[in-house]
């Protein structure tokens, strides 16, 4: 496969028509491809996560990332524009399910889209991969330890949200959930609800815990990064996403 690719900042329309910076990348071949909407994490739009868009372009995907921070203003540091927002408790979960929406719609609209799009996200993105997983009609969804869909978070927490467990049944796509053994939000006993509740439902999952993994095993540029954990963790997602994204 080749892996040219375009890849730079593009502005897109999110929940109610809000101009929003995000990161894209894609393909340069003319194939028929799936599309993927990354979700960041708590800590923001930064350049990790612009690494990972790159990585599902050099893999045959259209990618792209929106800054869901985008709202706290132009010129603004993504780091400031994280802090703003988790001063207010972080974002919405409606404002979150239509940015990423129009983030699916753009994906859509470009030439040689296939139609299907799949979610990933990180950290709070796992959780809010869930959320929208169950508010949109999506084609794959990717749950990488998301915290908070089972359990409220402790009160000390900045990101006030509630619980989606009661979503469920809205689930509208198969959902690969990664976890750590080591994690604590969500800990081992929260994705075991969560995997019963899906298979009560009959909704199509399948999670992996990998030991000697906590929170945050993706990310290369934390003390958190494990690699075993995370190699194996990209071979099952571009497996999910193969069976699932494909023309």
């Amino acid at each position: 496969m080749g892996d040219a690719m375009w890849a730079g900042t593009v502005t897109i329309p999110g929940y109610e028509q809000a101009g929003l910076e995000a990161y894209l990348a894609r393909p340069l071949d003319d194939r028929p491809r799936g599309g993927v909407v990354v979700i960041h994490h708590m800590p923001g739009y930064d350049e990790a996560h612009k690494e990972i868009v790159r990585r599902f372009a050099a893999n045959g995907y259209a990618a792209i990332c929106p800054n869901l921070y985008s709202r706290e203003g132009a010129g603004v540091s993504p780091d400031d524009q994280a802090a703003a927002a988790r001063a207010k408790g972080g974002v919405p979960d409606e404002q979150v399910v239509g940015d990423v929406a129009g983030a699916a719609e753009y994906l859509n609209s470009l030439d040689h889209a296939n139609g299907k799009i799949g979610v990933i996200g990180y950290c709070s993105g796992g959780r809010q991969t869930f959320l929208v997983a169950c508010s949109l009609d999506l084609d794959a969804a990717v749950d990488c330890y998301g915290a908070f869909v089972v359990n409220d978070p402790p009160a000390e927490f900045p990101l006030k949200v509630k619980p989606l467990l009661s979503k469920a049944p809205g689930l509208s796509c198969p959902l690969l959930g990664l976890f750590g053994a080591d994690d604590s939000h969500p800990a081992p006993d929260e994705v075991a609800v969560l995997s019963a509740e899906l298979d009560k439902l009959g909704k199509e999952h399948e999670f992996h815990t990998f030991p000697g993994a906590g929170h945050a095993f993706f990310s290369v540029d934390r003390p958190a990064y494990r690699p075993a954990a995370a190699v194996e963790g990209w071979k099952k997602i571009f497996a999910f996403y193969g069976r699932h994204l494909a023309a």
